[in-house]
């Protein structure tokens, strides 16, 4: 059996549920794009252009958090946002791993209604 086509534990589906319920915001997967343009942002930096408080974007800050996608650095009396990168990477090879098992399905489907 391939490795696409092992199922999936709900052990690891619920370990990446947070992950994929964070992103589910708009303003969540905004704050995750400004993020990763390689360095750590202050929270002004972040509430910039956006229309929303400091508090506002800080309480969705705390949900990427929780999520283990973004973490918080002290600079000085700074706090600066940065993006855990490898707990994108994790969310990106579910995401391939259901993409494979979608794309062998599909393989199955289309050998059986031509054969």
């Amino acid at each position: 059996m391939s490795a696409l086509r092992r199922s999936l534990s709900p052990r690891e589906v619920k370990t990446q549920a947070p992950v994929f319920a964070a992103l589910g915001d708009a303003t969540r997967l905004q704050l995750v794009a400004r993020l990763s343009g390689g360095r750590p942002l202050s929270i002004v930096r972040l509430t910039a252009g956006t229309g929303m408080t400091r508090q506002g974007v800080t309480k969705h800050l705390r949900v990427l958090s929780e999520a283990g996608l973004v973490r918080d650095v002290r600079k000085g009396r700074e706090r600066l946002w940065e993006l855990e990168r490898q707990r994108l990477e994790v969310a990106r090879r579910f995401l391939d791993l259901i993409s494979g098992q979608w794309d062998e399905a599909l393989g199955r489907l289309k050998a059986f209604v031509e054969g």
